[in-house]
């Protein structure tokens, strides 16, 4: 049953799952009841063997989701903390082990090329394969599934949900869904047997086969571009950039509809050099029309010490990326700005027009502008 409730922090109306759990999310809800926890329920149901690893001698074991590629001893687990070799086989520790679900606004993600104005029922597991020094989502991203409260949501019952919440997309979000890609495979293949679409919010960081096997079964993702320096990453998010810029250049590949985030942290990421570097690179490897948001950092988890990001920096990012041929320049995080609404990049009219994650104005008709007829790419009807 979904119930409105006021959102913590913003002035926008969500809808979250009553009765269902609630965390310290990226896109925050008003806390809800917990329910018992896995220990209580049982954790064989949350245990599955995963789709990819392979077996080495000694009953160890390489898993083949992301680039770190952890080599696992018997009894052990790899980076992430959910996935465990038992007796020479990999094991997923999250499959619908869901500690939080709510029913979001697809422009929180945000996807702003995504069927403007509708919800998305999103969950999360516990787990994430970076480190991310900035992240808001640290006590569920950063915990072992046992450490968190959950609830048990095969692929099903999250459907089902997500059709009593009256949302055509699931999305999997708030911590990192690479490390419960099994979850999310079995759990778009159901959604898509009813018609309820599924999209992705994720940093990208994973082998290309994973790639192709998991993300392919998306209708949209949504990546997360950290930095455009291989330092930042390394620094910052306990990461590389190289797998990530090859995942956005195989979902380009794919034909599938995705959307960057950068999120720019002060002094850190936001150079003129690397802002102007990052968008040619968009511009040649995955075209002009892939839509970029900038977005405000906000102090959060080991990063405290750091301003909120100005928005003359965020203008300036964007002036930037605009000055390199990107038709599809956004900024995040600062409601009423105008550079929150899409405009035609031929003919220059406001087509969706937008107040944080409310739509006020969409005219796109059929894919195109109406006043000159130039296609706006993305997904547009349900």
């Amino acid at each position: 049953m979904c119930a409105e409730t006021e959102s913590s922090t913003t002035s926008v109306r969500a809808r979250t799952v009553t009765g269902r759990i609630a965390s310290n999310a990226a896109e925050p809800s008003a806390q809800t009841t917990l329910r018992p926890n896995a220990a209580e329920q049982g954790e064989g149901r949350f245990v599955t063997e995963a789709r990819f690893y392979e077996k080495l001698p000694n009953r160890r074991i390489r898993c083949t989701l992301c680039p770190r590629a952890c080599v696992v001893g018997d009894g052990q687990r790899g980076h992430c903390g959910v996935r465990e070799n038992r007796d020479g086989a990999l094991y997923s520790l999250v499959y619908g082990r869901v500690c939080t679900a709510h029913a979001d606004p697809v422009e929180k993600k945000p996807l702003f090329h995504y069927l403007p104005g509708t919800l998305a029922f999103s969950l999360a597991t516990a787990g994430c394969n970076v480190h991310c020094k900035f992240c808001q989502n640290w006590e569920i991203s950063q915990a072992r599934p046992e450490q968190i409260a959950a609830e048990y949501m095969p692929p099903r019952q999250v459907v089902k949900l997500a059709m009593q919440c009256q949302c055509p997309t699931i999305a999997y979000t708030y911590s990192e869904p690479v490390v419960f890609s099994e979850f999310l495979m079995d759990t778009a293949d159901a959604g898509h047997e009813t018609g309820i679409r599924s999209i992705v919010v994720s940093n990208g960081y994973m082998q290309t086969p994973a790639v192709r096997a998991a993300y392919g079964k998306m209708d949209a993702v949504k990546i997360d571009v950290k930095a455009f320096s291989a330092s930042y990453y390394r620094n910052v998010v306990a990461g590389q950039l190289k797998p990530v810029l090859e995942t956005l250049v195989t979902l380009r590949g794919m034909g599938k509809w995705f959307e960057m985030v950068y999120l720019i942290v002060p002094t850190l990421n936001d150079s003129d050099a690397e802002l102007s570097g990052l968008a040619r690179w968009v511009n040649a490897n995955l075209g002009p029309d892939v839509p970029l948001h900038f977005t405000q950092f906000h102090p959060e988890y080991r990063m405290k010490e750091l301003q909120v990001t100005p928005v003359a920096t965020l203008e300036r990012a964007k002036a930037i990326a605009d000055a390199e041929g990107l038709q599809y320049v956004y900024i995040g995080n600062v409601p009423g700005h105008p550079a929150e609404h899409t405009y035609c990049p031929q003919c220059r009219r406001m087509l969706v027009q937008r107040d944080g994650f409310e739509i006020r104005q969409m005219l796109i008709q059929r894919g195109s502008c109406p006043y000159c007829g130039h296609s706006i790419p993305g997904i547009w009807h349900g």
